[in-house]
């Protein structure tokens, strides 16, 4: 079966941000010259477009034109940040202390992250919610995809808008399982919990625009004052 030519126009533009060739806040070509350059009408440019700005990964702008997504701080939390307080309203996670380290891949990430790296970057992190420890968060990434990111210390609190900015990584999506788990020694520490206390923890696949899982993280999450909330439509 033949490929429908809108996604040829799909491909073309995501593959031209994934090599950078078209960088965050960039404006893409109007819908006549990306027709004219892949061969296609212009109403199927118009669809493309529109099937690109659906998934976040372009917006368009009345009167100015389409441009690539540029993910900020908060568009960040907002769409992957679901710890609320229990009314629902969103607090801001502040990072109290962080610590990268290179090591080994093991073979789960080998297998999985894009590429198959050897190495990987651990990204371990405290956060807290309103002045209290509520998150120990372990972040790994391909130290090949994030080349020198050891040297960029301290990382910011939302790490998808350094992918993006630094390294031309969209976050499209990530998958989460949530299980709970007790607390050992290290988390009761860095939370400053009992240890043997539950807690929740969430277990995160992160891909980018093209596909390709480039981040495992897991988060033990306090809950006495928290959830974690979904909404399902």
């Amino acid at each position: 079966m033949n490929e429908p030519l809108y996604r040829k126009v799909i491909d073309k533009i995501v593959a031209q941000i994934s090599t950078g060739e078209l960088l965050p806040g960039s404006m893409l070509p109007s819908e006549m010259q990306i027709a004219a350059e892949t061969g296609v009408s212009q109403g199927t440019a118009r669809k493309s477009l529109m099937m690109l700005e659906q998934l976040g990964i372009v917006r368009r702008e009345q009167g100015r034109g389409t441009f690539v997504t540029a993910r900020t701080p908060e568009s960040s939390l907002f769409n992957f940040f679901r710890l609320r307080q229990p009314d629902g309203q969103m607090i801001r996670p502040e990072l109290v202390s962080q610590e990268v380290t290179e090591r080994p891949a093991l073979p789960l990430e080998r297998e999985t992250l894009d590429g198959a790296p050897m190495r990987v970057f651990e990204i371990r992190r405290v956060r807290s919610l309103r002045g209290t420890p509520s998150i120990f968060e372990t972040t790994v990434v391909s130290t090949i995809r994030f080349s020198g990111l050891d040297q960029r210390a301290p990382l910011p609190n939302t790490l998808y808008v350094l992918y993006q900015q630094s390294y031309g990584c969209i976050i499209l999506r990530a998958d989460e399982s949530i299980s709970s788990v007790l607390a050992n020694d290290d988390t009761s520490q860095a939370l400053g919990v009992p240890p043997g206390m539950p807690l929740l923890c969430v277990d995160r696949v992160a891909f980018d625009i093209m596909g390709r899982q480039v981040e495992r993280r897991r988060s033990l999450c306090r809950t006495d004052t928290m959830v974690y909330q979904v909404s399902l439509t």
